[in-house]
């Protein structure tokens, strides 16, 4: 495989306002993180979004990574207890 992202991620201005998609839908690597995030399997997202395939998904966790390897700092406040 090449480069992170090149098989499966685009970014389009004209595509949800140039968001990262998984190229030829509008589901966003961000809705992709979203529904991980709140326990959905791989399984489950691909069954609501057909046109998703595993490695598709996988390719979206990747580019997000290689995303937050970025010299951006964001301070997270410690949560309060």
């Amino acid at each position: 495989m090449g480069e992170i992202g090149e098989k499966y991620i685009i970014s389009n201005p004209s595509i949800m306002m140039g968001k990262s998609v998984i190229a030829g839908t509008r589901i966003t690597v961000e809705l992709i993180l979203e529904k991980l995030a709140a326990g959905e399997t791989i399984d489950q997202i691909i069954e609501a979004h057909p046109r998703l395939t595993r490695d598709a998904i996988c390719e979206s966790l990747s580019f997000a990574a290689e995303a937050l390897k970025a010299d951006v700092i964001y301070p997270i406040s410690e949560a309060k207890v």
